[in-house]
This record gives structure tokens, sequence and C-alpha cells, in this order.
């Protein structure tokens, strides 16, 4: 298929395709398209966003089937060949012989890409280490300072995952400030918002950059580029003084005062009607995963409030009222909920 032609398939999977570079189409031709078509046949819709535990099952079955049928001995050294290169050659060949990527996405409508970037999540053994010691962050300021962000070569020196030492060195590089928000470091950070938008729209849709000008607006951009994911290290560059996750948290609780126009949702009578109204939707979904849920469409139903607020809220819900919650899955909470906090949150209501 030539590249014209399967980025138009494609384009019916996947809307976001017109921005995937020429070599990711290519690759998806030839890994995605015919699943994706197979899946269509089925009933099934091609999924992003967080993976559902059935899909994190069937991840774990397909690496266990695939380590059986080729006889190599740990998902470690099939998903992490490049730390055993006395191995690296027999595994590339028995991967080529018996069609890796193939078994390795079977029965799960996504992307090859996410399904192997999501098994190699689950089957790292550097990812879930705990905590970092005094020791390993003097180590992570120096391999930083050694190798700039290469983040793999320092996640190989450090034995933890790519991600937690980005992730862990964004929070130590500089003098975090935990007290409450001056006025300057919430301009700075509507600033920065609105510098990195300005770009991406400028990228996606030249003639859009007008709506930017209107600087005195409250709401300067679509709603819907409101909730587009945004480069939270490099917003926490600008901001200078807070860490990448509390400027995120920052920006959702301003776009919820914006939205909401200043009412208090969380309070009083509001807060109640708020609790009641996401109990009962979110029972009203049968999902049986919190990657299951359209958490977009709950927050039009609760008050045209950011989805991240509905997801904290359910959050607080569920830490609040539900005895146990780590234990339950997320149907048995919802259930929970439902049965025995709903009727009581009426009555006080």
């Amino acid at each position: 298929v030539d590249l014209d032609t399967a980025r138009q398939e494609l384009e019916e999977f996947i809307p976001h395709v017109k921005n995937i570079s020429d070599s990711s189409i290519k690759k998806m031709a030839g890994r995605d398209l015919m699943r994706f078509k197979e899946f269509k046949k089925q009933g099934m819709a091609v999924k992003f966003g967080r993976f559902t535990e059935k899909e994190n099952k069937q991840i774990r079955k397909n690496v266990e089937e695939f380590l059986a049928l080729t006889g190599i001995d740990s998902a470690e050294k099939l998903l992490f060949t490049s730390r055993y290169p006395e191995d690296k050659d027999t595994i590339h060949r028995l991967k080529t012989e018996h069609h890796f990527c193939e078994k390795i996405s079977e029965g799960i409508p996504r992307p090859w890409r996410l399904i192997y970037y999501r098994a190699r999540k689950i089957f790292d053994p550097n990812n879930y280490k705990g905590r970092y010691t005094r020791e390993e962050k003097e180590q992570l300021k120096k391999y930083q300072a050694l190798h700039g962000n290469d983040w793999k070569k320092i996640s190989e020196l450090m034995s933890r995952s790519n991600l937690s030492v980005a992730m862990k060195f964004s929070e130590i590089k500089s003098a975090i400030n935990y007290g409450p928000w001056t006025e300057e470091e919430t301009q700075k950070l509507m600033s920065a918002v609105k510098d990195v938008m300005r770009r991406k729209l400028t990228t996606e849709n030249p003639s859009s950059l007008s709506s930017l000008e209107q600087s005195d607006t409250d709401l300067w951009i679509d709603r819907e580029k409101l909730y587009q994911p945004l480069p939270w290290t490099e917003i926490e560059t600008k901001v200078g003084s807070r860490y990448w996750r509390q400027c995120k948290q920052k920006w959702n609780s301003i776009l919820t005062s914006k939205l909401t126009r200043g009412q208090k949702l969380n309070r009083g009578t509001n807060g109640l009607r708020t609790k009641i109204t996401l109990i009962k939707r979110l029972y009203e979904t049968k999902a049986e995963d919190a990657s299951e849920v359209n958490w977009d469409e709950l927050s039009n139903a609760i008050g045209d409030v950011p989805r991240a607020y509905v997801q904290s809220k359910f959050y607080r819900l569920k830490v609040s009222f539900v005895p146990l919650w780590k234990r339950r899955t997320f149907s048995e909470i919802i259930d929970y909920l439902y049965e025995k906090t709903l009727p009581d949150l009426e009555e006080k209501l």
C-alpha cells in the first residue's frame, strides 16, 4: 500500500492520523492496518488511553505464550534485548521467525506500538523499585550532568526505567516551592500554557491563531483544545519554581474555575449534588474498568468542567467512602458507592 492510501485507510481508525509522521504511517500500515480491519469486522473499535485490567491480562498471556513457543527464558530478555548482548542475535531471529508483532498484539484492538510499550512497562523489573534514596538522587544528578537527557543510557546505569529517571530528575533538578501559588507564578503558568498552545495551534492550523490574539478574553481557545495533553516538563521549565505535576494540577483548577465561572462545585449543596450525579452516571455506564468510562461526557453532566476534575472527584469519593477500596475492582467500587453511599448522600441533600 502506498503512503497516501495507507494514511487514508488508517484515518478511519485513528482520527489524529494527519499528525503522524510518514515513517510511523509506514510501520502502522504493516503492523496495524489488517488487524484494525479484522477488529472492525468483529464490531470492535480501535482504543486509546488507559489499558484495562482485561487488556493487561491479555498482554501477559501473549508474552507467556510467545516465551513458551520460542524457548526464550524471560520476558525481560524478550522485551529488553539490549540488556543481553550475548543473546541478542538469537532473540532477534526467534522474534522474526515466530512473528513477534502479531503474537504480542493478539486480541487487543490498539496500535501495536502502544501494546509493545505497555508490555515493556508491565514486565520491566526496574519499574517498581520504590522510593529513591538520597544516594540515588545524587547519582541521578551526576549522570544527567554527564549524559544530558539521554534517559535510556541513565536508566541502564541506574537500573531504573526510562520514565522513572526522567520524572525523578524533573522533580529534583531545582528548589521547588510547595507553598500557596503566588500571583506571579500563576501568571507565569498561564503564559507558559498559552505559549505551548499557540505553537501547537500554529503547527496544526495556522488560521486558528487569531483566536489566541484576544488575550483579554478568559476563554481564549476552543474548549476541546484545552483538554489536549500538554508538554508539562516544558511548562515546568517556563514557570521555574514548580514541579510539573504541580503545574498540571494548578492548570486544572484554573480551568475548572473559568469554565464554571467560579461556582463552588465542591461545597455545600452543590458539592452533594455533584457527588450524587457522578455516582449515578458512573453506575449507568456499567464500566468494568476506569479506562472504559467516557470522562469527557461525565464532565459535561457535572457542569462543563475538565475531565481531570471529575477523575479527582471520583478518587476522593472512593477514598472517603469505600472501605478497603484498594482490594476492590473498579465495578465493585461503583456498586458500593451506588448501593451504600448514594442513599446517605441523597438523604443528606
